[in-house]
Formats: C-alpha cells, structure tokens, sequence
C-alpha cells in the first residue's frame, strides 16, 4: 500500500514539473515572439506586394531597400539556428536593408517560383543587379560579408 502512494507521489511530482515546465516553454516562445519583430513574415499576398510581384511575370524588386529573403519552415533546425542571426542584422542594418522570412510550407507557391528545394535558402535581393541565392546556415560574420558584397557593394563604391 505504501508503495502505491509512494507511486502517486512521483506520477504528481513528475506531472507538476512536466506542466511547470511546458508553461515555462509557452512563455519562452512569446519572448521569442516579441523578439522577432525586425524580420517581417511574408505571406504569398504580401510577398506579392513588397518583394515581387510573381503574378505579373516580370521579376522587377518593389521594395525601396535591399533585401534579404529567408526561405525557412518551423521544423528545420538550421532555419531555427539562424533565425536569430537575422534578426540581430535587421536591427544592426534596419537603415539600410530589409529583412523577411517565407515559410516555404505555408507560402509553397513562392518557394515552387524560385525552385527552392532545400533550407535555410537565403534570396539576396540587391537595387542594382541581379539577385542571388545562398543555401545552408551560416554564422554571423558570414552574412554581414554577404550582406557588404551583395546589398551594399553600390552603396559603399566611391564615384568617380
């Protein structure tokens, strides 16, 4: 008899700390949340409206900064390690670039029209010249070296 009570002692213990603990990650995730607000979600609608508009078909950028296109999905543990990253760079470089993400699993149209087969896919979309597209995480140094060569280059050349 002890040692059912002894049992239900440790099924609450172990039920109480699973529920502490799950409660702990739900408030984990809203400061995630919050955290992101400098990388913009885009929806094939607001893609369509900021970035390109692939319903017309021409591939004119609309936006007025350059930008950097996350192709990522919730279950990809790369896209995860580098969501942060990008969010520290929209903050460091807010006056100067744009940074969004597309879910390739909700907006699969967008990631079927620039053939992305595999993520984390970065799109860096320059004002002058032809965008580009990098596969795979990296770490921080990495893209602000991509984000000089690709997005900036024209900004920083001296005129002659």
């Amino acid at each position: 008899m002890k040692n059912i009570y002894r049992m239900a002692a440790v099924a609450a213990m172990a039920l109480a700390t699973l529920i502490s603990c799950g409660s702990a990650g739900a408030q984990n995730d809203k400061k995630q949340t919050k955290a992101t607000n400098h990388v913009q979600e885009l929806t094939a609608d607001s893609f369509n409206q900021m970035v390109y508009d692939l319903n017309s078909g021409e591939m004119e950028y609309l936006g007025a900064k350059p930008a950097i296109v996350d192709f990522t999905a919730s279950w990809c543990g790369p896209c995860r390690s580098i969501a942060p990253i990008l969010e520290e760079l929209a903050k460091e470089y807010q006056d100067q670039i744009v940074i969004y993400k597309v879910d390739v699993d909700k907006a699969r149209e967008i990631a079927q029209a620039f053939g992305i087969t595999s993520i984390p896919a970065i799109l860096y979309i320059p004002l002058e010249g032809e965008p580009s597209m990098t596969i795979g995480a990296r770490n921080k140094a990495k893209f602000q070296d991509e984000i000089q060569k690709i997005l900036l280059v024209s900004m920083t050349a001296p005129s002659i």
